[in-house]
C-alpha cells in the first residue's frame, strides 16, 4: 500500500472503521484509560510491561544486549543485562510519558527544566536545525521543549495510515509541523521561513543516505542529510538532548541545548559525521539506559566486514 498516494495524514478516512483496523481501534481505547491514571499506577504499570516485553520481543531484547556488549566492552554480562533490562524499562516508562505529553500536559507542570535557551534565543532571527537523539522519552522531550520554543519535527510515516493518523493528531498539540523525512522540500522551507527543526541522525538507514564514522569506536553508517540542509538554508546546528531525573515519587524532565556548532558543516563529510556522532556519544553516555538501543545501529557494514548482529 502506497501510504503517500492513497491517504493524507492526519486525516480521517471512514475505510478506517472496517474490521482490519479494530484492533487498533481497542488498543487506543486502552491507552486513553492508561493516560487517565495517576503517576505512580504508569510507573508500575510499566514495569510490568517491561518485564513482558523482555521475555516476548526476543529481537529487540537480543539486539539490546548486543549493542550494550559493542559499545560498552568494559562491563561485564551481569551488568550489560542489567542496563539493558532499564532500557525496556524506560521505553515503557517513555509511553506513558508520551500519553500524558499528549493528553494531559498539565501533569508536567514543575517538572521541567531546560539548561542553554540562551542559544535558542541567541537564534531566533533563523531557522534552527535541533540535532537530537532517539531517547525513551519520545514525545515528553518535544512537549517540554515546546514549553519554551514552538519547534517543528522530522518523522518517518507509519506503515498503517490509521496508525499515522493517530499519531499525527496526538503530536499536533506539540508541534506546530510534522514534516516527513523523505519531504527534504519542506524541510528546507521550513528553516528558510525561521522554524526550529528537531532532527536526530542517529539511525543507521545505510550509505545511500551516509557515511561510515565512528560511534563508540565503532563504524557505523552516518547520515549526512542534515549537511545537504544546512548548506542550503544556512541556519546554525544546536544539539539537543532529553532526559529524565528523579524517581516514582518525584520525576524531572530535562532539556539541553548546546551551543551552536561552530564551522559547520565543513567540506569534510567523514569528519563532519565523527563530530556529530561524538556528541551524540557524549549526551547518551550521560545516561545510557534513556536511549533506544533496540535499534541496530551497526547493521550496515563496510565491505569485507562482518555481520554485528545475528
Amino acid at each position: 500500500m502506497d501510504l503517500k498516494r492513497k491517504y493524507e495524514t492526519g486525516k480521517f478516512y471512514w475505510s478506517f472503521l472496517l474490521p482490519r483496523y479494530w484492533a487498533i481501534w481497542i488498543a487506543l481505547t486502552i491507552l486513553m484509560l492508561f493516560a487517565i491514571l495517576p503517576w505512580f499506577i504508569q510507573w508500575r504499570l510499566a514495569d510490568i510491561l517491561a518485564t513482558i516485553a523482555w521475555k516476548v520481543l526476543k529481537s529487540r531484547r537480543k539486539t539490546t544486549l548486543r549493542n550494550f556488549e559493542l559499545c560498552f566492552p568494559d562491563k561485564n554480562e551481569q551488568q550489560r543485562e542489567a542496563e539493558a533490562k532499564q532500557v525496556f524499562f524506560n521505553m515503557m516508562v517513555g509511553l506513558f510519558e508520551a500519553l500524558n505529553a499528549w493528553y494531559r500536559p498539565k501533569w508536567y507542570q514543575r517538572r521541567i527544566h531546560i539548561h542553554g535557551l540562551e542559544h535558542i534565543l541567541q537564534s531566533r532571527d533563523t531557522g534552527i536545525l535541533l540535532l537530537g537523539t532517539h531517547t525513551t522519552l519520545l514525545d515528553a522531550g518535544g512537549y517540554v521543549s515546546s514549553c519554551f520554543f514552538d519547534l517543528d519535527v522530522v518523522y518517518r510515516p507509519q506503515n498503517n495510515p490509521l496508525l499515522d493518523m493517530l499519531i499525527s493528531r496526538s503530536r499536533a498539540s506539540i508541534y506546530k509541523h510534522q514534516i516527513s523525512k523523505n519531504d527534504m522540500k519542506s524541510l528546507i522551507g521550513h528553516l528558510r521561513q525561521g522554524r526550529a527543526i528537531w532532527y536526530s541522525p542517529d539511525q543507521d538507514f545505510g550509505l545511500k543516505q551516509g557515511v561510515m564514522a565512528p560511534f563508540f569506536n565503532i563504524q557505523a553508517a552516518t547520515l549526512t542529510a542534515h549537511r545537504r540542509l544546512m548548506n542550503i538554508s544556512r541556519v546554525p546546528a544546536i544539539p539537543l538532548f532529553f532526559y529524565r531525573t528523579g524517581d516514582i515519587r518525584n520525576p524531572q524532565y530535562h532539556i539541553l541545548l548546546e551551543p551552536p556548532l561552530d564551522n559547520f558543516p565543513s567540506r569534510d563529510e567523514v569528519a563532519d559525521a565523527t563530530r556529530v556522532n561524538l556528541i551524540i556519544e557524549n549526551q547518551i553516555s550521560r545516561y545510557p539506559t534513556q536511549y533506544m538501543w533496540f535499534h541496530r545501529r551497526f547493521k550496515t557494514r563496510a565491505q569485507g566486514e562482518v555481520a554485528l548482529y545475528s
